[in-house]
């Protein structure tokens, strides 16, 4: 069974740092895409970032771009997103989302198939 937890989230005061962690169970991450997302209070989900780890490539949506850094360990079966210079519209609970391939005529296209329960990330003075 594939399983998600994440842990890692808390408070912390503007231009702090948290780091969220995420561990798997149930399949190895070495090739595997794990993406982070996030929700904020009222409002949907938002993707963060992704890793393809089949191809080392990263991506990361342009609001966290150069303070947000998603990273793995592959010995532990965890992901990690590594949040520095935070602000407080990083409010949010953050998940974990495993990502599988799936061929949509001649295209290659991803989609979640498993999900963390969520971490709460809240950022206030």
């Amino acid at each position: 069974e594939v399983q998600l937890v994440e842990s890692g989230g808390g408070l912390a005061q503007p231009g702090g740092s948290l780091r969220l962690s995420c561990a798997a169970s149930g399949f190895t991450i070495d090739n595997a895409a794990m993406s982070w997302v996030r929700q904020a209070p009222g409002k949907g989900l938002e993707w963060v970032s992704t890793i393809y780890m089949h191809i080392t490539a990263t991506y990361y949506t342009e609001f966290v771009k150069g303070r947000f850094t998603i990273s793995t360990d592959n010995a532990k079966n965890t992901i990690y997103l590594q949040m520095n210079s935070l602000k407080s519209e990083d409010t949010a609970v953050y998940y974990c989302a495993k990502l599988e391939p799936f061929q949509a005529g001649s295209e290659w296209l991803y989609e979640y198939d498993a999900w963390g329960q969520g971490t709460q990330v809240t950022v206030s003075s």
